[in-house]
């Protein structure tokens, strides 16, 4: 397995912070998106199951669109946007925790679907390790260690299931390298190629890898299910763009923002992580569940017990807060990080769960993976979402949405991404 002890330890060493400052409950009718070639006027694509397809080696196949899609519109003139939420998970993989498979089942509970950031040498057990050439590292070098045959199984289990069930399967990369020595910071755009190949070819070989060719397949082809990413520790984001938008990607979610509208940078929609409330501080913290770890318990992530509820209370809360200035406001899409940690007596993933709850039920709301989200994106119009990146944080169209869509489109202003000064607030964690 990936045991838990070995993430954490594996993650402390290489941390490094950045300082700074659905299924749905809305109206789109759900439905399987097209498969690969469908085309207007052309034959009805295969159902969902309807077809299987090895891949390679058969550690994926192609089965057909995937199930439990929403299909996506464009508004109608003056229409109010729904209010997106998108729980994301940094390096997925099953371990001793299970928080994998207890997160699938909140969201089937809560009508979540989400996004999983897979680690792709969680899918290469330790004997191979060799087979990973890091840029700038020697072969078999990783600051997150490797699996082993059970932690394949699991996780394996788990993406099949996840994706089967309309989540998202997107990447991590692989040995999580960070900082000034080697970090994926000073990579330049032709290692980070590499490095996707890699995270690709060992999600598409994991069967030969590990020698586990009895098991089923991942549902889906890899080359195209693979549209994002976040980056170890949010660093290298221009070159990993700049790599990424000839390599199929769509999106990257490795920035820092505030809660406004997200933009295209490089090709790419650019919709990073953003600046939330931190109840009872005066400052701001990235919506990620180790962001506020670090400014209640700082690097240790086994704090006072005393406070392990006040903690997770002070994050859900956050949460909680930043979707309803978002809700009430300018409708901003709410872009929340996570790892499978049970840091500080897991507070977090109960912070997060109650975030769920608090949120998915919600009338007008959409808690979907970031490609539902990216697909919502492109069939807009591009002056409707120019206009709404002109409304700031927590701040509605004064003379109301319907007004305020069908006006002559104005220049952007408060919606432009900032990457804050040097402040108290903490980024995210080496560790996944």
């Amino acid at each position: 397995m990936i045991p838990a002890t070995k993430k954490t330890a594996g993650g402390l060493v290489a941390m490094a912070l950045v300082l700074g400052a659905a299924g749905c409950s809305g109206s789109e009718s759900a439905g399987p998106s097209r498969g690969p070639g469908g085309k207007k006027g052309a034959a009805a694509p295969e159902a969902p199951g309807s077809v299987n397809r090895p891949i390679g080696d058969g550690s994926t196949a192609y089965t057909g669109p995937q199930p439990h899609v929403a299909a996506q519109r464009r508004m109608k003139p003056g229409e109010k946007p729904p209010q997106f939420v998108v729980f994301s998970w940094d390096g997925a993989g099953e371990d001793s925790q299970k928080l994998f498979s207890h997160f699938r089942e909140v969201g089937k509970k809560y009508n979540a679907r989400m996004t999983y950031f897979l680690s792709g040498v969680y899918m290469l057990p330790e004997e191979k390790r060799s087979l990973y050439v890091a840029p700038q590292h020697e072969p078999g070098r990783s600051d997150i260690g490797f699996g082993d045959l059970q932690g394949i199984r699991d996780t394996a289990a788990q993406i099949r299931a996840a994706w089967l069930e309309g989540n998202e399967i997107g990447t991590h990369f692989n040995g999580h390298f960070c900082g000034p020595d080697g970090g994926v910071g000073t990579w330049s755009v032709e290692e980070w190629k590499s490095e996707i190949n890699q995270a690709k070819s060992f999600v598409k070989n994991w069967k030969t890898n590990s020698g586990l060719k009895d098991l089923p397949a991942l549902p889906f082809d890899y080359d195209k299910e693979l549209i994002g990413a976040r980056t170890p520790c949010l660093e290298g984001q221009k070159n990993f763009m700049l790599a990424a938008k000839g390599m199929g990607f769509r999106y990257d979610s490795s920035g820092i923002s505030k809660q406004v509208w997200p933009k295209k940078a490089d090709g790419l929609w650019d919709i990073p992580l953003q600046l939330v409330p931190l109840p009872g501080r005066a400052f701001e913290t990235l919506s990620m569940d180790y962001n506020y770890l670090v400014n209640q318990s700082g690097t240790t992530t086994q704090g006072d017990p005393s406070q392990h509820v006040y903690w997770g209370n002070q994050m859900r809360d956050g949460l909680l807060q930043a979707f309803e200035r978002a809700y009430q406001g300018n409708r901003a899409p709410l872009i929340i990080g996570n790892h499978f940690e049970s840091w500080n007596g897991g507070t977090y993933m109960r912070a997060v769960e109650e975030t769920i709850k608090g949120t998915c039920t919600r009338p007008e709301v959409r808690c979907v993976p970031f490609r539902e989200l990216v697909d919502w994106l492109d069939a807009q119009d591009p002056k409707v979402l120019e206009r709404m990146r002109t409304l700031g944080v927590g701040e509605a169209p004064k003379e109301g949405w319907a007004a305020f869509l069908t006006a002559a489109p104005a220049s952007p202003s408060a919606g432009a991404a900032v990457r804050p000064a040097a402040g108290p607030a903490a980024g995210e964690s080496a560790q996944d």
